[in-house]
């Protein structure tokens, strides 16, 4: 069985970040494990600018923000195993992977959990109807355009106001689809406000505010769906084929299951796995203080 001083678990801003810190910190074994075949996290299919503002003082995309990070972990004392999938974690200190050799143990000293987060679906929701095809989360959508070149639908609505909605709400835009509207329960707009500005003010997207959905109709494709006008009780029928839901995001933490749910002391949680951030410049910043310390308790210096 392979031993380390450190698993770190997560491959994105978080996990990079974290693990350089605790290699810099002097000579400790550590292994980052992600099932993506590439590093990056969610970053590479964030086309858009907005980051680095904080941390790199540049308006970055999230691929080029990526890059900057991915570059410090090359010649770095990090070893890298992509296309990983942990399977279970347990109290003995040992992880189960599995990746393109097959299954293997690992036995670790101390583990950081740089899983991200997941998104809200549509089943988190009173909704009434069918399932058709043609509902998709936020991330879902972006992936699909961004990284695979695929246009979901043509004829969208937009469900949740937060920086995400906004900003698949103006790609939809680009992508030469109409837009009908972002849809949302609150009293304003979710996100932050240079992103309702440039997504929705810039590009004429109505936001329809009090406002849910409440039921799809379609058999096989969505063709529409209720909206229910909170204030006024009224409702009506909206002709689309897509829905795209920005619903809000969950920090993943299932593998603690094979821990009882609980973090152990040997543990930590970092970036949006331990709680949803703003922006990604913070991810970076706790994850490498997080890392560091780590690092220093494994030399015997914490």
């Amino acid at each position: 069985m392979e031993k380390v001083d450190l698993l770190v678990v997560g491959g994105g801003a978080a996990g990079m970040s974290a693990a350089l810190a605790a290699a810099g910190a002097g000579p400790v074994s550590v292994l980052l494990v992600d099932r993506e075949e590439r590093l990056g996290g969610i970053l590479p299919q964030c086309i858009h600018q907005g980051f680095g503002l904080g941390y790199f003082q540049r308006n970055l995309t999230g691929p080029e923000y990526a890059a900057r990070i991915v570059a410090q972990m090359e010649g770095a004392a990090v070893s890298v195993r992509l296309n990983t999938t942990v399977l279970s974690l347990s109290q003995r200190r040992t992880a189960e992977l599995s990746g393109p050799g097959g299954y293997e143990p690992v036995a670790f000293r101390r583990l950081i959990l740089a899983t991200g987060c997941r998104e809200k679906t549509i089943g988190s929701l009173p909704v009434a109807g069918t399932r058709p095809a043609g509902v998709f989360t936020a991330g879902e959508a972006q992936r699909m355009i961004n990284l695979r070149h695929w246009r979901p639908g043509k004829k969208v609505l937009v469900l949740g106001s937060g920086d995400l909605g906004l900003i698949m709400a103006r790609r939809f835009v680009l992508e030469g689809c109409q837009v009908l509207g972002v849809v949302e329960q609150k009293g304003s707009c979710g996100g932050m406000v240079r992103n309702y500005r440039s997504c929705l003010l810039e590009h004429r997207i109505p936001l329809m505010t009090r406002t849910t959905v409440t039921q799809l109709h379609g058999e096989g494709r969505l063709t529409g769906v209720t909206l229910h006008h909170l204030d006024s009780g009224k409702e009506e029928q909206v002709a689309c084929d897509t829905l795209i839901t920005a619903l809000g995001l969950i920090p993943e933490r299932e593998l603690l299951a094979g821990l009882g749910g609980k973090l152990p002391g040997w543990a930590s949680l970092c970036g949006n796995c331990d709680y949803v951030h703003e922006i990604v410049d913070t991810v970076t910043a706790q994850a490498e203080e997080l890392g560091r310390q780590v690092g220093m308790e494994l030399l015997g210096r914490g």
